[in-house]
């Protein structure tokens, strides 16, 4: 079976928890010397007001591996949702993505060729960075993993449209649905 690793780009997503305390995490994962490295690159070099993309790191000095760029979906504002943004939600995506490593998912000796980046929502109203890093970890976990095993499959998606769209901020009514 060939390597998830040589197409030219992984992408995944995953949503953990409800609530203030939710974690929304897309991720790109891309060889080093490729299109991911030449965005995650550009991305860091390029911040926009409120959104300053930054190494994630298992702690100061220690970036994780393979190297994650994290991209918040959130102008972090206030103080809890900074340390949530800065602190847990980084940590927590640290943890995930060592965990893929730990269990795997991603081979330990193809993370220095690696790159992540990852768009993280973190919740203005958050509150508990406890919380705030399990479901970050299980949703960068849980990204990656989507990302390596390229699921869901096409037939998981038209299985879940039969209900219709739907995720934490809206469903459409039946009606709506209609065609």
């Amino acid at each position: 079976m060939p390597s998830p690793f040589a197409a030219t780009a992984l992408i995944g997503e995953s949503f953990v928890g409800d609530g203030a305390n939710a974690a929304h995490t897309n991720v790109v994962i891309g060889r080093k010397g490729g299109p991911v490295e030449t965005a995650w690159a550009t991305a860091l070099a390029t911040p926009s007001a409120g959104h300053v993309p930054f190494m994630t790191v298992v702690r100061p000095s220690v970036p994780v591996k393979p190297q994650t760029l994290f991209v918040n979906k959130a102008v972090a504002g206030g103080e809890l949702h900074q340390r949530a943004t800065w602190g847990s939600a980084q940590a927590g995506l640290a943890r995930g993505v060592m965990d893929a490593v730990e269990e795997g998912l991603i081979p330990a000796e193809t993370a220095d060729d690696l790159l992540i980046i990852a768009a993280v929502w973190v919740n203005p109203a958050v509150d508990d960075l406890d919380v705030s890093f399990r479901n970050q970890r299980a949703a960068g976990y849980g990204a990656v993993r989507a990302a390596v095993t390229a699921t869901p499959s096409v037939a998981d998606v038209l299985a879940a449209a039969v209900r219709g769209p739907e995720n934490p901020f809206y469903t459409p009514t039946p009606e709506v649905l209609a065609r």
